[in-house]
């Protein structure tokens, strides 16, 4: 069924480009995440690389700006020997008016084997899947609102390494989840692996009404909504998103929703504490719990450089 909707599974199952973790089968992730830990070492070899790309070029087109993302994926790349092209997208023909399709087009006849993307209009990177040759593979690095799949799989094996195991555990997400694509990618990778407590945190005016459909149980009080929490992940504002006043200020927002020590002791003793990034201090956390002992937050960027070596050593070995 996948398959046929979007190009992101071939006949025989196997991941051939990237696109959204809904829908994926469980066996998928679990490979991804198992194949990850086989990389996590790669950093402590004196020469810091396998050769599973080698010959194998991988152009990175960020049409938003990154820093944690664009940068974790050209290590990614370039440990596992290929070749990493950085489209300066603000000097590109697209400032031109050239089509994304033309772009994509042109850049396949210099002989591009995968596509990591990241764009602020949902659905691009199934756009280009869709039309590009069947031997380049696509990576979405986050495409609008709708999905961060990569950022997604390191939240979940930053998960596995701290929790071990999924079941039994409860994992409550909060800050402006209408707006997060990381939001979207987590819920659908925590329900495909089997976690049984689902919360969505944040003022009304930034969550969705149809966290309940996929299994979220919906708390708009933060005491509550982390209370007896194994991991929580926060959300930043995104500010470049909003329309229109959706906070009083991010003084009252911080008053109200920011994650303080004082805070985090509802949750359980061992309790995570995740951020994607990149962190707005004194907003949504304060920097004692950023910092503090429950922080896993720069564990995941580091989880983050094995988790896309996986991604693409997986996709790069698949045909269509």
């Amino acid at each position: 069924m996948l398959a046929s909707r979007h190009p992101q599974l071939n006949k025989h199952g196997e991941l051939i480009h990237l696109l959204t973790l809904e829908g994926l089968p469980r066996d998928v992730i679990h490979h991804i995440l198992d194949t990850a830990s086989t990389f996590l070492s790669v950093h402590e070899r004196e020469v810091k690389k396998v050769p599973l790309l080698r010959g194998k070029s991988v152009f990175n087109l960020f049409f938003e700006n990154s820093t944690r993302t664009r940068t974790t994926f050209e290590i990614a790349a370039k440990r596992l020997s290929a070749d990493v092209i950085n489209l300066d997208i603000a000097r590109s023909s697209t400032a031109k008016g050239e089509t994304l399709l033309d772009t994509i087009a042109n850049l396949s006849a210099m002989h591009a084997d995968m596509f990591v993307v990241r764009h602020g209009e949902s659905g691009a990177p199934f756009l280009i899947a869709q039309h590009c040759a069947p031997h380049v593979h696509v990576v979405n690095a986050g495409d609008g609102r709708h999905a961060h799949p990569t950022q997604g799989l390191l939240d979940m094996y930053t998960i596995r390494h701290y929790k071990k195991d999924f079941s039994g555990l409860t994992v409550a997400i909060i800050g402006d989840i209408v707006h997060s694509r990381v939001a979207r990618s987590d819920i659908h990778a925590l329900s495909i692996l089997g976690v049984p407590e689902i919360r969505g945190v944040g003022p009304k005016t930034l969550v969705p009404g149809d966290l309940a459909p996929m299994g979220v149980h919906v708390y708009h009080d933060l005491a509550d909504g982390i209370r007896d929490a194994d991991v929580i992940i926060m959300l930043r504002l995104q500010n470049e998103r909003m329309t229109g006043a959706m906070l009083p200020s991010a003084g009252e927002y911080f008053k109200t929703f920011g994650l303080t020590p004082e805070k985090l002791q509802l949750a359980k003793p061992d309790c995570i504490v995740m951020h994607p990034g990149p962190i707005n201090r004194g907003v949504e956390i304060d920097s004692a719990v950023a910092d503090g002992t429950h922080s896993v937050i720069l564990p995941q960027v580091t989880f983050g450089i094995a988790v896309r070596m996986a991604v693409m050593s997986i996709i790069a070995g698949n045909e269509a």
